[in-house]
């Protein structure tokens, strides 16, 4: 029979890959609205962090919004204009620039950052399985990048642009993930997330009003065509709302939040599914190797101990 401490760590890694998923769907959902990068950051997180502080407040162990605020307000605040604001303005305008797969894949890199920060923030060792699971998760992220990508980078500005902005994207959003753990386990996932989501939406708001001259005005959805109106719900619901919720929540509950981060690297097998599946994408050789070298790596890193094992009680 599993133990407490089991069942709780298989839903927190549970809550990490479903997260994984709503993430994996985003850029898709961000391209179908067919509405610019910088405005569907505003949108997603105008609309995704009012529902995740509705949610908050529905909860009576999460109601209290006020309390985090009054004691770490500014870290809070910080957090937020770093992890959310600049994170995902940079996410959404890469995919003006570069293709879905290529921002979707660049991302997956995430978890190598997130070791790099746990290192430098809190002294964490990266240990062995950790370092090898990593190369490999590279080496996948790399094959499926050089499956044609190079050849039209080479002449494509947009892409180097769009590849930066993506790279931009995972350092800011590991060096997040990290800082916000304590915060997260002091005041708790929902209320944490609720707070720096919707403070980082009305950061959106004010950065791309300012910077672009775009203000949006919530209340004019459904005043947009159909296709628009229903896309840009569906990332604030679904890939913000319920999505962020469950990454963080998930990642601060695990016991190791590198080994947590590491389903990142699923990221491409779910968008290569949804290119197959909802796009009609066809999946290349190359495509199909970096799947299962990335789901090998994830696979044996989580069941390390097993695996060394498995090769100590060969090797006596």
């Amino acid at each position: 029979m599993k133990s407490n401490s089991q069942t709780k760590y298989f839903w927190a890694y549970l809550a990490v890959f479903l997260g994984v998923c709503g993430h994996a769907s985003s850029e898709f959902v961000s391209v179908f609205s067919g509405v610019s990068g910088p405005e569907v950051s505003v949108w997603r997180y105008l609309l995704g962090g009012l529902g995740l502080v509705l949610w908050a407040l529905v909860l009576p162990q999460s109601r209290d919004l006020l309390t985090p605020l009054r004691h770490d307000g500014m870290r809070i605040v910080l957090l937020s204009v770093g992890g959310v604001t600049f994170t995902y303005l940079a996410f959404h305008w890469a995919l003006d620039f570069a293709s879905v797969i290529q921002v979707a894949t660049l991302i997956t890199t995430m978890p190598i950052f997130v070791g790099i920060a746990n290192l430098a923030v809190n002294r964490m060792p990266v240990s062995a399985a950790k370092i090898m699971s990593g190369i490999c998760a590279a080496a996948g992220v790399a094959l499926l990048l050089t499956d044609g990508a190079l050849a039209r980078l080479a002449g494509s500005e947009d892409s180097v642009i769009g590849l930066g902005l993506a790279l931009a994207t995972t350092v800011l959003g590991a060096t997040y993930a990290v800082l916000v753990k304590p915060v997260i386990v002091q005041y708790g996932a929902l209320r944490v997330t609720a707070l720096s989501m919707m403070i980082g939406g009305i950061g959106l708001w004010l950065l791309v009003g300012t910077a672009w001259g775009i203000w949006v005005d919530p209340t004019t959805l459904f005043d947009r065509p159909d296709r628009e109106a229903y896309s840009l719900l569906t990332i604030a619901l679904w890939n913000t709302t319920i999505t962020q919720l469950l990454w963080f929540g998930g990642l601060a509950a695990v016991p190791d939040i590198t080994r947590g981060s590491y389903l990142f690297f699923l990221k491409p097998v779910i968008a290569a599914a949804l290119a197959l599946t909802l796009l009609g994408q066809p999946i290349t050789p190359i495509q199909v190797l970096a799947i299962i070298v990335i789901c090998g790596s994830v696979v044996v890193e989580l069941n390390w101990p097993r695996v060394s094992a498995l090769f100590s009680r060969q090797g006596s």
